[in-house]
This record gives C-alpha cells, structure tokens and sequence, in this order.
C-alpha cells in the first residue's frame, strides 16, 4: 500500500520541546539500499540540513554499507543516525523491510521513522547489528516519532534477540505510535539499569504488543504515557514501572497475559496510575520482595500529569482499532477519537524536493500585492492566545483587524492561537507579517488546538489551506525563523 511522507498528525511527548517534525521542508530522496540511506544523509550541506528519505525494498547487511561525509557517521551493518538532525525515514512503494539489520539513533534530534518493518535483528549469531534492538536510541536523544512500523523478532534472548525498541542513557520526548511489536523475548525499556534514570517523556499509544515475555515496556525512571495500546500473549510480564518510574496507563486492552502492569525483578518500586483499562483474561502472581504485581485489585500509586491534549478511545474497541491501524503498509491510517480508521488529518504534506530551499521566497502578507480573501475573518469574533509574547506585543493584535498591530514571540520561535466559545470549522488561514518583517518567518505548524494535531505544515507566511476541521482553537506554530517574526494578523476562514 502506497504511504505518502506525511510528517502531520506526531502525537504525545514527540509533540513538546519544541516538535518533531523531522525532515518537514527538506529534499525528498529515495532509497532501496541501507548504503543509499546513508549516502543521502552524507551528501546534505549539513548534519542539520532537512531531509525526507523515501525508502522501498528490502534493506539488508549486503547492501548497507559506510559512507563519509562531513554531514554523517556511518557505519555497516546497521542504519546509523548519528549526530544529525531533521531527518525523516519513510517506507514507500510496496513496503520497506529493514531485514536483520537495526535502526539505531545516537546524539541525534528530530527524526521521524514512518512505515517500515524491522525484523529479526540479532545481537548473537549471524549476522547481528544494532545490539539486537530492531530499534535503539542512546546518548543525548530528543524528539523522535516512530510511527505505524513492524517490530519483530523469532524468539528471545537464547535465540540471539534483544528488544524491539529500547531506549537509554539520556533519551526525552520520544512518540511511539500505532506500531506492531510482536514474536520476542523483550519488547523494549526505557533506561539500561537501575542507574539510568535519565530518560523522560516518553509516549505509547495505539501499539499493539503480541507475543511477548516481558518489557512492554520495561521503565526504569521518567515519565511515561501508555494507552490504548492492544496486549495479547504477554508470558511473564507486561508495563513493568520500577526505580522510581511514572506511568500513566489510560484504556488499554489486556488480554490472554500474566502481569501485565507492576514493579518487577527488582526492589526498587515504580509507580502507575490507572483508568479505563480492561483485564481479559489476565492472571496475577503472588507479590514477593521483587516481584510486585499492580493486579488483581488495579489501582492508582501516583498521579501524572499530562501536558499535552489527546483523545482516547474505549478499551472495549481498542483491539479492533489497532489492528486495522497499526504496523507498516497500513495506509497511515490512524483512529479519529471514536475507534474509526481514518486518514491522517490534513493530508500528505510531502514538499517538493529542493536542494537549497526555494530560489522564489514565498509570497509574503504586509504589502499591498496580497489580495483579501473573501469569506469572513472569524478570528474578529474570537480571541488570542500564545506561548510567549515579546514586551509591548499582545496576543490580541493579530486579530484586530489593524495592520499596525502585532504579536511576537519572546524569541525568534513561538505559537500564536485563533479561539472561539464554541467549535468553529476552519480551512483557511492567512498570517500577514507587520509592515518591515516581512519575510521573517520561516517553518511553520498549523495545529488543532484541541488536540494538538498537526493540519499542515510550511514555510513562510501567507495563505495556508488544509482540510476543513473543527475546532475551538487554531495554533500557527513557528519552528524557524530568521529573525523575530512580527505577525499582524492571523485570520480564519471557513473556506
């Protein structure tokens, strides 16, 4: 099934700190080899230059290969995203299959991997890459969005594997969503050791785990936020929360497993808190000094709080909406709040490929060459708000109707939000920079203030369209700018 590069729609912590956006902006290349990967990566101006990488084929160790560059750090053997940034991976085409050979991420930022399967890589035997993790990120990792892939392995630890998705030793607001991870020892964990307690902010939503002994995850410090996520099989252990660790366990389906929530193989406690969740069939062991199940009485030890909007859907449907959603070649199809399949909202939002950004700057709003769209502004009937405002700015300057008046960020990046008392349906918006900025801004995010969903995203001022949505705020995002942009007003049509 053909998938679009769609960086719209990242979810969870992956949406704070700033964002993930990944390659959003850059050249769009393919590759059907790991060492065409690599060389795409080196042959940007910069470790930092964006890049989407369009990935069909079956990516193996006979075709990935070290390339140099002053832009990567590669290595054979294994897909090497290391000290870079702004990179977006994505299986095109009828499928990409990364076949023992693992994706590892290290002193990296904002990438995101979409559509691929990953299997049985191996850390003993022959050949292995990656330590065995199908997905592993380490070293100073933030903000990463892996998103609608197939993990899986053949067995478990005696048979060569590691885990399916393992983080550690300083790794932050990370996303994991509607993704498979199936057939293994080990699903993942967050944190190596009881010692490493570093890593924070991390979210599961809409996985569906499978026939797995443990690890799903296994959290050793941090936050995390884990729901509807559909649990079958699991043999001996589940969301294992220890050393201090937070989770927040909202609507999943557990099923046909043992122990599927709790403080395990170790002293050291963690904690949950818990709601909406359903036990199918689940049975809980005797507590002993290190073996601390949540079950059969499940309830709260902690409170989390969540910074970011989600929606849930009902435990009761969650294993039938995740298996029409997750894993690769779904079609990114995603849930819309009420256990429905749906596309991503907003549409595929794959840029042009470019080599060194567009030669015509895009068009700009504080002249006079800029016509008024017809409809009627919303925004006049409606208020503002943001993420900072400079001194001597107000948020309600942009929607004053005066060309006079703006809003600005306390720094060169910010958001700015259109809000009104009830759900309004939107299309159309159009950003008109203050008289001497303009030109000022550069990449852009245009979200669902409701839900933090991304409708689209860009470069520059002007007039933005996106599929019709509803919605009692609208959020323009900058995330790039070459200086501090000034908006004047930000006005809202219905079409």
């Amino acid at each position: 099934m053909q998938a679009n590069a769609a960086t719209g729609g990242v979810t969870g912590f992956a949406t704070q700190n700033g964002g993930t956006t990944g390659g959003a902006g850059g050249a769009t290349v393919t590759a059907s080899t790991g060492t065409a990967i690599h060389a795409a990566l080196c042959n940007r101006a910069s470790s930092s230059t964006p890049i989407i990488i369009q990935v069909s084929g079956t990516i193996n160790h006979g075709n990935t290969t070290k390339v140099s560059g002053d832009s990567c750090n590669t290595a054979a053997g294994v897909i090497e995203l290391k000290q870079i940034s702004n990179v977006t991976i994505i299986g095109v085409g009828s499928g990409a299959v990364f076949d023992q050979l693992g994706i590892h991420i290290r002193d990296s930022s904002n990438i995101i991997i979409q559509n691929v399967t990953v299997r049985n890589v191996k850390k003993s035997g022959s050949p292995t890459s990656n330590g065995g993790d199908a997905i592993g990120m380490e070293s100073t990792v933030r903000n990463v969005w892996v998103d609608h892939v197939t993990l899986e392995a053949s067995g478990g630890e005696s048979e060569g594997f590691d885990g399916l998705f393992d983080l550690k030793d300083d790794v932050e607001y990370v996303t994991l969503s509607y993704s498979i991870l199936r057939n293994s020892g080990r699903g993942g964990l967050i944190g190596s050791s009881e010692s490493d307690t570093g890593n924070n902010y991390i979210t599961f939503h809409h996985n569906a785990y499978s026939n797995i002994d443990s690890r799903t995850p296994l959290l050793r410090g941090g936050t995390a936020h884990i729901y509807n996520n559909s649990y079958t099989s699991l043999i001996e252990s589940g969301i294992n929360s220890r050393a201090g660790a937070k989770a927040k366990v909202d609507n999943n389906h557990f099923k046909n497993s043992k122990d599927v929530l709790g403080t395990f193989y170790t002293t050291e406690a963690g904690y949950w808190q818990v709601s909406g969740n359903i036990f199918d069939n689940v049975t809980w062991s005797a507590a002993s000094s290190d073996h601390k199940p949540a079950g059969p009485n499940v309830t709260s030890t902690t409170t989390v709080s969540i910074p970011y909007s989600y929606t849930l859907d009902g435990a009761s449907c969650v294993p039938n909406i995740v298996a029409q959603t997750a894993g690769a070649n779904k079609g990114l199809q995603v849930s819309n709040g009420n256990c429905v399949p749906t596309s991503p909202t907003g549409g595929p939002v794959t840029p042009p490929p470019t080599t060194g950004g567009p030669t015509t700057p895009p068009p700009t709003t504080g002249g006079p060459t800029t016509p008024p769209p017809s409809g009627t502004n919303l925004s006049l009937a409606g208020g503002a708000d943001g993420s900072s405002k400079a001194s001597g700015t107000s948020y309600g300057n942009v929607m004053d109707g005066d060309l006079a008046t703006y809003w600005s960020p306390s720094g060169s990046t910010g958001s700015i939000s259109v809000k009104w008392s009830s759900a309004t349906s939107v299309s159309r918006i159009v950003i008109r920079e203050a008289s001497g900025a303009t030109g000022l801004i550069g990449a852009y995010r245009v979200l669902n203030g409701d839900t933090g969903a991304v409708l689209t995203t860009g470069s520059g001022a002007g007039a933005i369209t996106f599929g019709a949505t509803s919605a009692k705020k609208i959020t323009f995002e900058i995330t790039g700018a070459s200086g501090t942009p000034r908006v004047a007003e930000f006005e809202t049509y219905a079409s």
